[in-house]
């Protein structure tokens, strides 16, 4: 399969560092997917729903959303809200990762809807795994009608 066809990774932070070791992370894991940076939440919103900036960029969902819980202007959380209410979107993936491990920020993001919570810093093993599990709970629900999924 041509990189080009593969679904991009979408990661969520403000932090330049964070950002690069996750592209380093996820480079060493092999994985050949592109990978989509976007600063925060409104930010992301307008790539998933392809507009302002992201008009006319090809109809793909990223395979995963990593994000970030503490971010300017829309936060992580608020961005799970956002994506879970957009019914193009509401199936699609998404991963917090945080330097919070506070409990309450836990809770608040499994009840906003993430499909799983890695604190950083992350291991790359974990992170790996998360990323392909969600990958893999994409994929179920995401078939097309008639082949046993749903849409």
């Amino acid at each position: 399969m041509p990189h080009d066809s593969l679904q991009p990774i979408l990661i969520v932070d403000d932090s330049d560092d964070d950002v690069e070791l996750f592209r380093i992370g996820l480079e060493e894991a092999q994985l050949a997917n592109p990978i989509v940076v976007c600063r925060d939440g409104v930010q992301a919103m307008d790539y998933l729903l392809r507009r302002g900036e992201y008009d006319g960029r090809e109809d793909v969902l990223p395979l995963v959303v990593l994000t970030d819980i503490k971010m300017p202007r829309m936060d992580g959380l608020d961005l799970v809200r956002a994506i879970r209410r957009e019914p193009s979107l509401h199936l699609l993936p998404v991963v917090i990762m945080t330097s919070s491990n506070q409990h309450l920020d836990v809770e608040a993001g499994y009840a906003a809807g993430v499909n799983g919570f890695v604190t950083k810093p992350v291991g790359y093993e974990g992170l790996i795994a998360c990323a392909r599990a969600v990958g893999v709970y994409w994929g179920l629900f995401n078939q097309p009608a008639g082949r046993g999924g749903r849409t």
